[in-house]
């Protein structure tokens, strides 16, 4: 797999099926690794090591209700009272952050109500905080460290 921008973190491997898997450790089982999952677990660990969330609080791979469809969501990272905090898009390294992009996430933050924002492909990183008031939201240079957060309003 290549290089990503993120720092270098520490993988578990296997080879299943003729296929390589990775250790997630949020799912705490070998998935296939796929260029998106990749980029995932980079995010997981970014989370775990530089950011300092606990791993308690932080969800993979599920699926939410938009409109009715069900869609999957790549990450989430909650606040100790559930609601959630962090809302993450991951997109594989070769695939362009678009307007696409930010318009799909925006479509499943009408449901999961994220205070922040995460998109990436392993290369850029887009962060944001959610203006629900003026319905807008607001890019920021980096990610709020678990420590650094107050309580969402």
């Amino acid at each position: 797999m290549q290089q990503l921008n993120f720092p270098t973190f520490n993988f578990r491997f296997k080879n299943s099926e003729n296929k390589v898997a990775i250790f997630d450790e949020i799912r705490k089982k070998f998935v296939f690794l796929t260029p998106e999952e990749w980029v995932r677990q980079h995010v997981v660990q970014f989370l775990l090591q530089q950011k300092k969330y606990p791993k308690s609080l932080i969800n993979v791979e599920k699926l939410l209700k938009v409109n009715g469809l069900t869609k999957r969501y790549d990450g989430v990272v909650f606040n100790p009272d559930g609601t959630i905090r962090i809302l993450i898009e991951c997109k594989a390294p070769e695939v362009k952050i678009s307007q696409q992009t930010f318009d799909q996430i925006a479509r499943y933050n009408l449901t999961m109500k994220a205070q922040f924002l995460m998109v990436t492909n392993g290369h850029n990183h887009y962060f944001c905080q959610m203006d629900f008031e003026n319905e807008k939201y607001i890019f920021l240079p980096e990610l709020p460290e678990y420590l650094a957060l107050k309580p969402a309003p």
